[in-house]
């Protein structure tokens, strides 16, 4: 970077709409480095599902918080809060620019807008009940706990509802949002793109996972002792794909299906959140993100 002044870009938007490539162009371009701000990306063994950066796809370009938590162990936003910070300064030392990229909101308020997150640990005792129960069971404990926790939640994503009722019995309810802002010029970059296109990388992504070796890897997952419930908490990838190792279902072809289906109701709900944030700018193609930034770090 040629200006002394703390700046950072943060590249979101719904899975398959090409934030990792734009991430990297704008390393390439402007003396960056990136940091993933997946929710799943942070653990181990998790590469074909998760959709992490290859060594060879990054091509040189320093990427980090992927893979390095094992994947029996629980990660939070709180922990990637912490970690994120230490990574964008450590950048910032090195007078490179910080480049956050990631589908995961949450995330990415942690980080940046400094999100409190509780520090609650989990209980497993508590897990196992819960997860016996269906998303709309769940869905009605948590509103009679905690109304503020359960208007904003993803009422159909029961990793989600559990955690909520898991905080909320702990300290009664969810505490009001508080933000500590991190300190730095930060510009907001959103990828997307029409529908139809959308779909079509969506279901190339998945048939790549499935070729790749997704199967394979669910399996090593189990036979390095991962629980199933974990595994499922992973994501719908894991927890299809589980299915398909379960005799769920009859082939390798329904399995794609189920996982692009899941997969396009979670684009839905990330489009969901993000569009909530005014700050960001949809990018149209490569040229206004260059564009974009250029001003942004120069200027």
């Amino acid at each position: 970077m040629s200006t002394q002044k703390r700046k950072l870009i943060a590249i979101v938007g719904p899975t398959a709409s090409g934030k990792s490539a734009l991430a990297l162009r704008l390393a390439k371009k402007f003396s960056g480095e990136i940091i993933s701000a997946d929710s799943r990306q942070v653990y181990g063994g998790l590469a074909i599902g998760s959709g992490a950066i290859s060594k060879k796809e990054a091509g040189g370009i320093p990427h980090h918080l992927i893979g390095f938590v094992n994947p029996k162990k629980t990660f939070s936003a709180a922990e990637f809060k912490k970690l994120a910070r230490r990574e964008i300064k450590g950048i910032w030392k090195k007078k490179k620019l910080p480049i956050m990229v990631g589908g995961t909101g949450l995330y990415i308020r942690a980080a940046l807008d400094g999100l409190a997150i509780p520090e609650v640990r989990p209980n497993q005792k508590l897990r196992n009940e819960l997860e016996r129960k269906g998303v709309a069971e769940l869905s009605r404990m948590l509103k009679r706990m905690d109304r503020r926790r359960w208007e904003e939640i993803d009422k159909r994503n029961p990793r989600r509802l559990i955690r909520a009722i898991e905080v909320a019995k702990a300290l009664g309810k969810v505490p009001k949002p508080e933000l500590d802002p991190l300190k730095a010029d930060i510009l907001f970059m959103g990828t997307t793109m029409g529908r139809e296109r959308l779909e079509a990388n969506v279901r190339k992504r998945v048939r790549n996972m499935i070729r790749g070796g997704l199967i394979k890897e669910t399996k090593e997952l189990v036979d390095s002792g991962v629980g199933e419930n974990k595994i499922r908490e992973l994501g719908f990838e894991y927890s299809d794909t589980l299915g398909f190792i379960h005799s769920e279902m009859g082939s390798k072809s329904e399995l794609q299906r189920k996982i692009v289906k899941d997969t396009l109701r979670y684009v839905k709900r990330q489009m969901t959140w993000f569009k909530k944030d005014r700050r960001i700018h949809w990018i149209k193609n490569l040229g206004e993100a260059l564009d974009l930034a250029k001003k942004f770090i120069y200027h």
